[in-house]
Parts: C-alpha cells; sequence; structure tokens
C-alpha cells in the first residue's frame, strides 16, 4: 500500500490519474533552505524527509511504502516558498513577470530498506503582468498555499508564455518521474 506524506489535494489528484491507490499522511516538516544549501539539494532534502517521516509515523507497518514530494519556484538561485500573505504573493509575482524561472520537484519513495529520489526540471517563462490582471490574480485568492504563488492548472496559467519539462511537475507532482520511482518499489496503477 502507497502512503502520500502530504495534504496537498493536487498531488491526490495526480496520483489518482495515475491510478494509484493511496492513504494520506499528514507530517510536519519544516521546509527551510538552509545556508549555502543549492535548490536543487533543498527540494530532494524536503521531499525525502517528508516521506521518512511519514514512515515514522506508520512505525513498524510491514510493506509500507511512502512517497515524498516538494516543489519550489527558483529564480535567480533564490527559492520562492509559499508566500506569507497578499503583499508577499505580490512581489514574486512582479518578480517573474516577463521572465524566465524554474520549477523544481523532487519525488521520494521510501520503505524500510531502501529509498528513490528524482527531481524534475521544468522551465517556465511568464508574461508581463499588468498590474489589473495581477491584482485581479490575487483577489482570486489562487496564490494561498502555492510556492512562487501561483497555480499552472489555475488562473495563472494564463499567465504561462512557454513551459519546457512537466506541467504535472510544476502542479506538485511529476508524473512520468513518479510513475517511474513507484514502479521500482512494485507500485503500479491499479486495474
Amino acid at each position: 500500500m502507497l502512503h502520500l506524506a502530504s495534504q496537498s489535494p493536487r498531488r491526490r489528484q495526480l496520483l489518482e490519474q495515475l491510478g494509484i491507490t493511496h492513504r494520506v499522511l499528514d507530517v510536519v516538516v519544516a521546509e527551510v533552505v538552509m545556508r549555502n544549501e543549492p535548490p536543487a539539494d533543498y527540494v530532494r532534502r524536503v521531499a525525502r524527509e517528508k516521506a521518512a517521516a511519514g514512515l515514522r509515523a506508520l512505525g513498524a507497518t510491514a510493506n509500507a511504502v511512502v512517497l515524498g514530494a516538494d516543489t519550489e519556484v527558483v529564480l535567480d538561485g533564490e527559492v520562492f516558498g509559499k508566500p506569507a500573505d497578499a503583499a508577499a504573493a505580490r512581489g514574486m509575482l512582479l518578480r517573474l513577470s516577463g521572465r524566465s524561472h524554474t520549477v523544481l520537484s523532487a519525488v521520494c519513495c521510501m520503505d524500510a530498506s531502501r529509498a528513490a529520489c528524482v527531481l524534475s526540471i521544468t522551465d517556465v517563462r511568464f508574461a508581463m503582468l499588468d498590474d489589473a490582471a495581477l491584482t485581479d490574480y490575487l483577489a482570486s485568492g489562487e496564490w494561498q498555499g502555492k510556492a512562487g504563488a501561483y497555480a499552472i492548472q489555475g488562473r495563472a496559467g494564463g499567465f504561462i508564455t512557454h513551459i519546457a519539462g512537466s506541467y504535472t511537475g510544476v502542479m506538485g507532482l511529476p508524473l512520468h518521474e513518479t510513475a517511474s520511482v513507484l514502479a521500482q518499489f512494485g507500485i503500479r496503477p491499479v486495474s
């Protein structure tokens, strides 16, 4: 049985899209970039820590497999986490406006004896955002709880002029990479 160490409704939906039966675990992991930690290392570390926390929460459950994931927006080497408020969201979106950035999405699968992790790297380009579009987007509240203050699958999809990489990785769970790592643990879609 697969356990998802995430409360993200989007990750649950994406696993269901793959046809993967799973249970959700509520884990708390500090998401803080360490001094001089490269963004890719940070995202992989957080995904691994989520999976490990999920495995600890299950205890010595036989055959338990836990999936942890983390997705972050990176611009100029800076990790844009989830904005604390609308002002922080506005600042992030203004910095992304008219520029390309990277979305890193790490997936880590773990059982009692091993772990396998994979990283998805996607380049995303935003159009120039005018004040009216930005104000309307912020008023929608869609930015809340989203890395980089946007959800590609929502209204912010209209801001994106180009994407190179995994669309589902930008959503929070790169499906190709996830299916590949789950297969290593014998987890496949239910028919």
